[in-house]
């Protein structure tokens, strides 16, 4: 079967997010004051070939600890449709 798998990276909530400030400040700059923080990561998009939805989480899992993501500064979230 075929799985369609969402990741979302994201820097983790105790560091610093310069890209994210750099949109707030653009926000800002825009008037929309309204805006009060902006956290920038990364949403990945992968089509898995597995027997089942288990199989297809636990390939996404293992791409993400080793590729997608870096667990020193960000973490993420898989999603499975």
């Amino acid at each position: 079967m075929k799985f369609s798998v969402q990741v979302h990276v994201m820097p983790l909530k105790e560091l610093l997010d310069p890209q994210g400030k750099a949109v707030l400040g653009g926000l800002k700059n825009l008037g929309l004051n309204a805006v009060e923080d902006v956290r920038v990561g990364k949403h990945i998009s992968l089509q898995i070939e597995a027997p089942n939805e288990i199989e297809a989480k636990a390939i996404a899992e293992e791409a993400s600890k080793q590729l997608l993501a870096n667990a020193v500064m960000e973490y993420y979230e898989i999603h499975v449709d």
